[in-house]
């Protein structure tokens, strides 16, 4: 049975996707998200899916260009990238590539302290997934990056 509990968060991203109901089985899949509800319009398009993801919800809609509602396939791109942080980077960013995933950028040791990287997904979604390999304070934050080879300077 289906849990109508709300679960909303301050801020939950709400996107919208080509094929819903396929994205939904693929974030299952990929990124071991939970379904934990959905709304069919009476054509079958998602009207509403919520899918958690450890402790954070991502809300998830079909295209509704009848209504303005877009997905980044449609619109050539998203500036958008969903984070997700986790225990092991190399493994979740491995599993969604096999999962069908583009990899944009392998995980990296970060000069911020996370072990980092960038896919893109097949509905145009950009996710960084990051795990924390070392704690740092801001001021360790802005020493790193300052020594980091390339750090801020506008690409040519």
């Amino acid at each position: 049975m289906t849990d109508t509990t709300r679960q909303t968060t301050t801020l939950t991203p709400h996107i919208s996707c080509r094929k819903a109901a396929e994205a939904v089985e693929f974030y299952q899949k990929a990124f071991g998200a939970e379904l934990t509800s959905v709304l069919n319009t009476p054509d079958g398009r998602v009207m509403h899916a919520a899918l958690k993801f450890g402790s954070s919800t991502l809300y998830l809609v079909d295209e509704f260009p009848e209504h303005g509602g877009q997905s980044p396939q449609s619109l050539g791109g998203s500036p958008v990238t969903l984070h997700l942080h986790v225990a092991d980077c190399d493994a979740v960013f491995a599993h969604a590539v096999e999962s069908g995933c583009t990899a944009a950028m392998p995980p990296a040791d970060m000069f911020w302290g996370d072990r980092w990287g960038m896919l893109t997904d097949p509905y145009g979604h950009q996710w960084s997934v990051a795990t924390t390999i070392r704690e740092m304070s801001p001021e360790e934050m802005r020493k790193a990056m300052e020594e980091a080879p390339g750090c801020g300077e506008q690409i040519k």
